[in-house]
């Protein structure tokens, strides 16, 4: 079981009780109005999630880390590594992620969370490069990618959403000369 530890978060797997503390961060509205087509989601959709999750972490070596706040032992919400199947243009790619509870924005702690798992990503899984996707307008998830070292690469239409995204991406050899 991987786990990753910064000086705030401990990124680790899923384990049944983040399954309330998620699925309030899925239910509010302000968090999920740069996800997809904006709609919020219940306990059961983000129970599926998070078994997709898991899953994803057995059949590829990487997933979605549910972020822990190390002072508090709280479920703050996730960050990690997936593959971006519903953007296929994009593909093969690996995506880096986050969503955390709005009490916890604003604090640094997605640009934390993103770069231990931006490490894992290229440092544990010789990644190649890692692309973020965000919806045309989300300057908050854009500042986070700028700071991670990526780049805009192309803006596309979400198939899934019908909203318009920019791509990001960090490749391994711009990962080893970012300053971090």
């Amino acid at each position: 079981m991987v786990t990753l530890e910064t000086p705030r978060l401990i990124l680790r797997r899923w384990r049944e009780e983040d399954i309330a503390p998620m699925a309030a961060v899925n239910a509010d509205p302000e968090v999920m109005r740069w996800i997809r087509d904006g709609s919020v989601r219940d306990e059961q959709q983000t129970r599926s999630g998070i078994r997709a999750w898991e899953s994803e972490w057995e059949s590829q070596g990487f997933g979605l880390f549910a972020v822990e706040i190390r002072s508090t032992g709280e479920c703050a919400g996730f960050t990690g590594l997936s593959v971006p199947g519903y953007l296929p243009e994009v593909l093969p790619a690996v995506e880096i992620g986050w969503r955390l509870g709005r009490s916890h924005w604003g604090q640094g702690l997605a640009t934390e969370a993103a770069a231990a798992a931006a490490r894992f990503g290229f440092e544990e899984r010789g990644l190649e490069r890692i692309v973020g996707i965000t919806q045309v307008g989300n300057d908050a998830s854009e500042r986070i990618m700028t700071k991670l070292g990526m780049h805009p690469v192309r803006e596309t239409v979400n198939p899934t959403g019908g909203r318009r995204v920019r791509v990001f991406q960090l490749s391994s050899e711009q990962y080893v000369t970012t300053p971090r």
